[in-house]
């Protein structure tokens, strides 16, 4: 049950960085150095009040009709289409009958046609489970039986006892939303992505027992790290922080200051090392293997997040948007390339008189739904 403002947070979470193993050397994404040599294609609408999808993000058909952009070219898919979830080399759909994974190649061509590279079929009506809406069937990549995914094999069971209503797809691991709002993870483990206070994998969906009796209602998950927003507003964030994609002390970010501040310093030279400003000393959390609430500026409540390849951004009840994380391509929308491992809001839609109502992330992007206040 939602509590308003002013209730108290709903349980104490372990103190960030506290009670996991010691990190060991943790390999990166491939940056976006390697999306050059395969960068996902954009599914945007043709109406102004749905966001844009990109790769790990899906959402409820409007108005509008989705688009498949790449290389500069663009096309509209078919009108049957409700939901579309793509990745580097493939596109999923949901049409009325069945759920298909086609080469994205063929969605940029608009060449749908023949057989799809994978089919399912889907029962009439709103389906078995629980939707996210009364009547509504369980948005992608939920499909009868268990969850398919945008590239091959496409398809993966889930245990008939999970009741999921909403589920996501990280890169290595996946999240899933319980009918009570329980919180499940699996998959790749070593970032602590899973919320389970270790770094190893998971084969099987497993509650993520330090949320346990905390209904959750948003889900996220990054290229390495995951998020979730409760009932109640409050934000929690897990997994791998060295970009500050945590919105806690990130090691990197301080160092990369302590240079800039160094470079831009005249006497930086005659200053003895020790006196330089840097990250010695300092309490930074790397790796974060249990959920950790996180507190945001005057006591706000977050109602959606995302979360990208490394960084997150979240949008709060008030209609504001806040980004933190990897900020070098852009993606943080504060008008830099600057990273940051604390909530920055991003005062553009301010300025511009726009109300924050969602928030989609790709790799490397950030896609926000917004209305005129």
């Amino acid at each position: 049950m939602s509590q308003g403002p002013g209730a108290p947070r709903c349980r104490p979470c372990p103190r960030p960085g506290a009670q996991f193993p010691p990190q060991t050397a943790a390999r990166g994404d491939a940056g976006p150095g390697a999306a050059r040599r395969g960068r996902p294609g954009c599914l945007s609408r043709r109406d102004a009040g749905s966001p844009p999808l990109t790769a790990g993000a899906g959402a409820a058909a409007g108005a509008g009709a989705l688009e498949v952009r790449g290389g500069g070219a663009g096309r509209r898919l078919p009108s049957g289409c409700a939901e579309a979830l793509p990745s580097e080399t493939h596109v999923l759909l949901r049409r009325a009958a069945a759920a298909e994974a086609w080469p994205r190649a063929a969605a940029v061509r608009g060449a749908l046609r023949g057989a799809p590279a994978w089919r399912r079929a889907l029962p009439p009506g709103p389906g078995p489970g629980p939707g996210p809406d009364p009547g509504s069937p369980p948005p992608l990549p939920l499909v009868p039986g268990g969850f398919a995914a945008p590239r091959p094999p496409f398809f993966a069971p889930l245990p008939p006892a999970l009741r999921a209503r909403r589920l996501v797809l990280g890169h290595e691991h996946v999240l899933a939303l319980g009918a009570a709002g329980e919180t499940y993870a699996w998959g790749g483990g070593r970032h602590g992505q899973l919320g389970h206070g270790v770094l190893e994998p998971e084969p099987e969906p497993r509650l993520v027992e330090a949320l346990a009796g905390v209904p959750m209602r948003e889900l996220a998950a990054g290229g390495w790290h995951s998020a979730s927003v409760s009932e109640a507003g409050d934000l929690y964030v897990w997994g791998w922080n060295e970009s500050g994609q945590l919105a806690l002390p990130s090691k990197a970010l301080a160092e990369e200051r302590a240079q800039a501040e160094g470079a831009g310093a005249g006497e930086a030279e005659l200053t003895p090392r020790r006196e330089q400003p840097g990250a010695e000393g300092a309490e930074f959390i790397s790796i974060q293997a249990f959920p950790a609430l996180l507190d945001f500026p005057h006591d706000l409540e977050v109602s959606k997040v995302g979360c990208g390849s490394r960084h997150t951004a979240a949008v709060t009840r008030d209609g504001a948007l806040y980004t933190w994380g990897w900020g070098k391509y852009g993606q943080l929308g504060h008008g830099d390339n600057a990273s940051s491992d604390q909530q920055r809001r991003v005062d553009y839609l301010r300025a511009k008189g726009l109300r924050a109502e969602d928030v989609v992330c790709g790799p490397w992007t950030t896609y926000v739904c917004v209305l005129e206040e």
